[in-house]
């Protein structure tokens, strides 16, 4: 199943409306990102605009700079997956929630990618790209052999943890937030912790058996500062999915 945007060849198409929100949850307006879907126009109240209107742009926050393809290294640092093939790459992506898709595909709709779909066991669904050369560098960057582990200098930005948050970021009430990491990817968690720490966002490493692996970034002085790098909600966010501004 296709949702297509740009590869290396082709012409940009809307994703389809394939995935509605669930009907349990009520979507959260926020701010419309390139390309994500819109079942009607956001809608904000006036305190809200006058909030973003005096705040400035947090430096490496996500609505600091234009989407690359340099921003997909967000994905790798959680369970994203990107594999090799002659001078192509291919990155993917499971996820366990219909809006995640949506935003998805949308996301890297905006960074000229081909991406498809398909359901997976437990509910989940695979979010895929297609081979292309545009992936190499970033697969170079973060594959030893068949291994993922990030690069030497490795930083994280407000676009790289947006994708992060939209592919594996879980609320954990009253005040912690969980961002989820490849189970078989141990020797990459090391090095995610430091870049979260360096970006102001030192968290706990959950293990398997304690509800991970994932780290755990806890109290409202953190979390406001994830709110502030990652920008508003997805269109399709259900309500409580996104860290929110105090």
């Amino acid at each position: 199943m296709s949702l297509s945007g740009l590869g290396d060849t082709g012409e940009a198409q809307p994703p389809p409306a394939l995935f509605p929100a669930p009907e349990s949850d009520t979507p959260t307006p926020g701010r419309r990102r390139g390309g994500a879907p819109q079942n009607g126009p956001a809608q904000h109240s006036s305190s809200q605009q006058d909030d973003d209107a005096g705040r400035q742009l947090v430096f490496f926050g996500a609505d600091a700079a234009e989407p690359t393809v340099a921003d997909l290294a967000g994905l790798l640092a959680g369970p994203g997956e990107v594999v090799r093939m002659g001078g192509t790459a291919r990155l993917s992506v499971q996820v366990d929630a219909a809006w995640r898709v949506h935003v998805l595909v949308a996301e890297l709709a905006s960074r000229g990618l081909a991406a498809n779909w398909e359901p997976t066991e437990g509910e989940r669904h695979a979010v895929r790209t297609s081979y292309t050369r545009v992936l190499k560098p970033l697969a170079a960057a973060w594959l030893h052999g068949t291994t993922k582990r990030p690069p030497a200098v490795f930083h994280l930005t407000g676009r790289r943890l947006r994708l992060w948050l939209a592919a594996a970021g879980t609320p954990e009430p009253p005040d912690c937030f969980l961002l989820r990491l490849g189970a078989d990817d141990q020797e990459c968690w090391e090095s995610i912790g430091v870049a979260l720490g360096a970006a102001g966002l030192a968290g706990t490493l959950l293990g398997p058996g304690e509800g991970g692996p994932a780290y755990r970034i806890s109290g409202r002085r953190r979390l406001a500062r994830l709110a502030e790098l990652v920008g508003g909600p997805p269109r399709l966010a259900p309500a409580g999915a996104w860290p929110l501004h105090p």
